[in-house]
């Protein structure tokens, strides 16, 4: 990426959604948690000190949770493909880097989940 990239940070994200392969994954919403870098030029919106020129990371928060509670994917995998497309399509980011944490809470504590980068490669 050139030297005007930005990231703008989304952490914590924690949405109810169904995920999961077994049958009472499908019965019962968990929560997941979503991380997003987002590479982005924040020159413009810093020099004039205007959201309009922002990436106004509170309407990405809004869709997210929007796309990611309304999912019903099986694999995380497949739901962290599918929000990072939905990322990149209807926002102006150049790359993001996407973790989606999936808390195990029965099982003695772990978590799994996956991080994925999508978009132009970094230069």
């Amino acid at each position: 990426m050139d030297a005007s990239t930005d990231t703008v940070f989304i952490r914590g994200l924690e949405i109810p959604t169904l995920i999961g392969v077994v049958e009472w994954e499908r019965q019962v919403e968990q929560i997941v948690v979503i991380n997003l870098e987002l590479a982005t030029d924040i020159t413009p919106a810093a020099a004039r000190d205007d959201l309009r020129e922002a990436l106004d990371y509170s309407v990405v928060l809004r869709r997210v949770k929007e796309f990611v509670g309304a999912s019903t994917f099986q694999l995380v995998e497949t739901l962290a493909e599918r929000t990072a497309q939905m990322v990149l399509d209807e926002f102006s980011v150049r790359r993001l880097r996407l973790e989606l944490v999936k808390p195990r809470p029965n099982s003695g504590g772990h978590t799994v989940g996956v991080i994925i980068e999508r978009g132009a490669p970094a230069e």
